[in-house]
This record gives C-alpha cells, sequence and structure tokens, in this order.
C-alpha cells in the first residue's frame, strides 16, 4: 500500500488529511505518539503470562467509541512524539525488562512508522510481536505488518452496521473488520505456542455491551460460520464500564448483567469456540492504564 503523507488513506475513514499541517480524523500527524510503554499484566493469561507484556499505548484512535475506556489517549492529544528510531529502543528496552511479547496497541494510523520501527529492532528481537487493535483497519494496510506481526489481538466491536453508526460513526466496521481479520488469520496461519504463551496466531475479542447480548450471539454465529470456531481464540469481555454519562444513549450508563454475559458465554461454548471468559469484577475504572508516559 502507498501511504502519502499529505493525503492519508491508511485507515477506513480515508480522510484524506495533509498530516505534515493538520492531524487527520485518527488526531495523528506526520510523527509517532505514544502515551506509555511499560509492562502490562492485564492482558490475556497467554499473552501476560506471568512476566507481563511489553505494552506500547500510542495516541490517537480512528474510531472514538462513545464508550472509550482509555479515552484520555484515543480524544485527547495526550502523549509525546517519538522517532521511529526512539521507538526501536523502546521495543529492546522492553525486552531486557523480561516482557513475554511486544504489544502495540491502537497503532493503526502509523502502521508506515512501526514496520520501520520494528524491521530495524528484528535482529535484536527475539521476542513475539502482538498486534492489538480496535479492528477497524484496512487489509491493504495490515499487509504492511506482514512477516513483522507474530500475534493479532484485534477487538470485533459491533455486528450490527447500526450500532457501529451510533457507537463509533462507523457503519462499516462490521464488513471492514471481517475482511482485516481474514487478512490476520492468512498472515499467521495456525496457532504456535511456548508452554502457555501464545507466539504466532489471532485471539479475537468481543465486548459485550449492555442491552446488546443478541448481536454479541449473532456475531458469534457469523464468525463461526465464516471461519470456523477453530480458527482463532475468542475472549469474551465482561469488563465494559460506563466512563461518563452518555444522554443520547442511556443504554449505554449501565454495566453488562451476569445473565446478559454469561448468555453470550453459553452460545459461545455451544459453538465450539475455545478462549477466555472475564470474570465481571473486571468491570472497573481502576483496570484503566495509568497513562504517565511512563516509558517513553
Amino acid at each position: 500500500m502507498e501511504f502519502d503523507m499529505t493525503h492519508c488513506t491508511l485507515c477506513p475513514r480515508r480522510c484524506g488529511a495533509d498530516r505534515t499541517k493538520a492531524a487527520g480524523i485518527c488526531g495523528g500527524r506526520d510523527s509517532l505518539r505514544a502515551a506509555r510503554a511499560a509492562l502490562h499484566p492485564w492482558e490475556e493469561p497467554c499473552i501476560s503470562g506471568t512476566k507481563g507484556s511489553g505494552t506500547v499505548f500510542f495516541s490517537g484512535c480512528v474510531l472514538h467509541c462513545r464508550f472509550c475506556q482509555n479515552a484520555v489517549i484515543s480524544a485527547e492529544p495526550f502523549g509525546k512524539d517519538i522517532s521511529a528510531a526512539r521507538l526501536t529502543e523502546i521495543f529492546l528496552e522492553l525486552q531486557e525488562q523480561g516482557a513475554h511479547n511486544i504489544n502495540l496497541v491502537t497503532g493503526g494510523h502509523f502502521i508506515p512508522w512501526i514496520a520501520r520501527a520494528l524491521e530495524e529492532a528484528r535482529p535484536a528481537l527475539r521476542i513475539p510481536v502482538v498486534w492489538n487493535s480496535g479492528g477497524y483497519e484496512l487489509a491493504e494496510a495490515l499487509m504492511m505488518l506482514d512477516g513483522l506481526v507474530d500475534v493479532y489481538l484485534p477487538d470485533f466491536k459491533f455486528f450490527d452496521p447500526d450500532t457501529a453508526r451510533n457507537y463509533a460513526l462507523a457503519p462499516d466496521y462490521p464488513q471492514i473488520a471481517e475482511t482485516a481479520l481474514a487478512q490476520m488469520l492468512q498472515q499467521t496461519g495456525d496457532r504456535i505456542w511456548n508452554g502457555d504463551l501464545l507466539t504466532r496466531g489471532v485471539i479475537v475479542r468481543h465486548l459485550v455491551l449492555p442491552g446488546h447480548r443478541h448481536e454479541s450471539i449473532a456475531l458469534l454465529h457469523h464468525l463461526a460460520e465464516r471461519f470456523g470456531a477453530d480458527a482463532f481464540l475468542l475472549s469474551l469481555m465482561a469488563q465494559y464500564t460506563p466512563m461518563r454519562e452518555d444522554p443520547d444513549y442511556p443504554e449505554l450508563n449501565r454495566r453488562i448483567t451476569k445473565m446478559e454475559y454469561n448468555s453470550v458465554c453459553k452460545a459461545a461454548q455451544d459453538l465450539g469456540f475455545d478462549g477466555y471468559f472475564q470474570e465481571k469484577s473486571s468491570a472497573d475504572a481502576s483496570y484503566t492504564p495509568d497513562f504517565s508516559l511512563q516509558g517513553i
């Protein structure tokens, strides 16, 4: 994919921003911007392991979901501009700290810079690279990461275009996310394990939203039919936490119930998915990372 910094079409928004002069819809300009780099213990067990995942949180996001728990970095200018060379150093520093992997969070709007940093780090990098994203990415942009990323960890947030339109102004989200997932599966192939740690493969995350359990169940049926229940690990998340009052969509102003979450879990089990369920106790703001420019 050709990337023109003066007319950006890197993400599905294709906003055409001249990133040398102003930020695009994603908030990204013509340099990397990151908010935190540190060992992170709160990913899935096969990612965090016992020592933590070497996680880099990038600033900005192409989605801006109404219920985002990391809005301080996704929708606000918080973060620090860094070079691709500095990002390479950060990867190696996290490796020296004992990270099980390099975990790149919401970096889709910086793919060309991140790919360059990974290329530079590759001769010295002995741990897998995880691409942790919202799932709203162009397949052709993901091709820049082919051979550089070992584990894909995308969200599949919405199945109904109306839900995607209402909550993220992205009615094309289901189609885009499905095409992106197909590309991720093609790149990784079969899962590879190192003991309890996943070193190659795909984990699909889905956050169960209040009032949307039937949509979640419909999504699981579709994914099982489209890809097969054994194509990826499934991580069903119960951690939805209303971070602020939403007057336009009052259904978002509560946590999910045990019945809602358990019904989605049962559907996943009936369909034969393997993966992870979450305790309802994870629906707490204390699970949101402290963004303090640590490690940047």
